[in-house]
């Protein structure tokens, strides 16, 4: 069986994907296979497996730090919230239906079974585990029957990294507050802590490393400082979300309330000159170079929250206005003329999408989950250029969505079509190569005389990857692996 090492965290955001991420990229290093797991992650940002089976995107960006693909037993249990009361729940892969908190909260115990087989699977296939828990071990009124902090430790026998925020303030409070909650059993399990997002010279830290180490009888096993990596976020607590100045190149992504697979246009950052920035409200929107509609877990609900809020009318000015607008999965459908739900998929009923392409969708009870290989089979207007390249990606959606009367496929196999300046796909991952995003940023730029070097843009998984590497420099650095190794066994 693999040996194991747990990452859990003061708070959410605290830092865990990202420590579990480069520590998976150092045991790769090291010349060991390693593999991600978390049991139950609740995340709108998700994936889709080479097998066609969904899984939480922090894992994947994990699964690509330990040099290995991705698999649905690396995340076993998936929540996509819904609303503020309920998420789809998905287990190994596979949507079991819609449940609100509590009944969820009463049936996570019959998930167990699943968790444990899926972890037993991987420790077969790996030297090494890093599991990553989720939020805070010490959510008390959680804590009975927990399956994915402090109860998955005592399930697999893994021992404890505690990593706390010391941007976000009160370090001291974060980790000492969370080693005195915890039952003694508990925090026992808990062989080290690690100090995240330092900003400055760490030397001016050693007081604090004493005080930790006196107070809580446990060892820091690292000050982490706070770094300049462009990883694939987990939710919504992203800090990108809060970018709000326009570049040479604006790119305006709609902040849907229920905004997934948000990592879609991270490629887009890799050039200095182009602003991602994520416009929630009308006033805010301006006059991009490019407006991207993402996809969304509640279509029709969001549609008719950008259209109360002004948005909506906003993109339907700037298209007619020639502005080139690019709709992905939820936000390819409210392009269309009309959405049907008529058997309750999210809320029932229908809407009136923006018109801005000639489709009309129908949400199905069967969701779409597969990877997707193929090619630009049409384009119009200003992206007429990028006709014929390659992509890859994959497609997640519940519906489906035909023409209803003559227009360009845009992406094969039905999965997109455009008109004019107005493109819609279901592929996510679609700008991820090269050639691709290059040639949209160039040919939307020299259309208003903009120099934008793209010479050094990378297809994105190379991007990443070096990403990675730089990650996990920089956690060797601040980390003590040998302590880490040693606690390992």
């Amino acid at each position: 069986m693999a040996k194991v090492i747990m990452i859990q965290g003061t708070m959410s955001n605290a830092g865990k994907s990202v420590i579990a991420a480069g520590l998976c990229r150092i045991f790769s290093d090291d010349g060991l296979k390693a593999a991600p797991f978390k049991s139950q992650n609740m995340a709108l940002n998700s994936y889709i497996t080479k097998d066609g089976l969904e899984m939480g995107r922090a894992q994947v960006m994990q699964a690509e730090c330990a040099r290995i693909e991705p698999m649905a037993i690396m995340n076993p249990i998936l929540l996509k919230p819904t609303s503020d009361v309920g998420s789809q729940v998905i287990v190994n892969g596979r949507a079991v239906g819609n449940m609100k908190a509590m009944e969820y909260y009463r049936r996570k115990k019959d998930y167990v079974k699943d968790i444990l087989s899926a972890y037993e699977k991987l420790s077969e296939m790996a030297d090494v585990i890093v599991v990553e828990g989720a939020g805070s071990p010490v959510e008390m009124n959680l804590k009975n029957g927990d399956i994915v902090n402090m109860g998955l430790a005592a399930m697999i026998d893994a021992p404890v990294l505690l990593v706390g925020d010391i941007d976000r303030g009160g370090v001291f409070a974060q980790l000492l507050g969370t080693l005195d909650l915890l039952e003694k059993s508990e925090r026992d399990r808990v062989k080290g802590l690690i100090v995240n997002k330092f900003r400055g010279d760490a030397e001016l830290f050693k007081d604090g490393i004493r005080i930790l180490q006196e107070r809580g009888k446990c060892k820091v096993a690292g000050v982490v400082p706070y770094m300049d990596v462009k990883l694939d976020d987990e939710d919504s607590l992203s800090e990108r979300f809060d970018k709000k100045s326009a570049g040479v190149f604006d790119i305006a992504v709609i902040k849907l309330p229920h905004i997934s697979n948000f990592t879609d246009f991270d490629t887009f950052e890799q050039i200095e000159e182009v602003s991602v920035r994520y416009v929630g409200e009308a006033a805010g929107l301006g006059d991009p170079d490019m407006i991207i509609i993402p996809g969304t877990k509640n279509t029709i609900s969001d549609l008719e929250a950008i259209k109360t809020n002004g948005l909506a009318a906003a993109i339907i000015e700037m298209a007619r206005r020639g502005t080139c607008i690019f709709g992905i999965c939820g936000g390819f459908q409210m392009l269309g003329r009309r959405i049907d739900d008529p058997c309750g998929v999210e809320e029932g009923g229908c809407a009136k999408g923006f018109g801005l392409l000639p489709v009309d969708t129908t949400l199905e009870r069967d969701k779409v989950t597969k990877s997707f290989t193929g090619r630009i089979t049409g384009a119009t207007g200003i992206l007429e250029s990028i006709k014929g390249a390659a992509i890859e990606g994959y497609e997640i959606h519940m519906g489906k969505t035909v023409p209803y009367e003559d227009i360009t496929e845009f992406t094969s196999g039905g999965s997109g079509f455009c008109k004019k300046n107005v493109y819609g796909t279901y592929i996510h991952g679609f700008f991820d190569k090269r050639d691709i995003a290059c040639a949209i940023v160039s040919k939307l730029a020299s259309l208003k005389e903009k120099k934008i070097h793209t010479e050094n843009i990378l297809d994105y998984a190379e991007f990443k990857d070096r990403q990675y590497d730089l990650l996990a420099a920089t956690l060797r650095k601040s980390l003590d692996m040998d302590y880490i190794y040693h606690i390992m066994g």
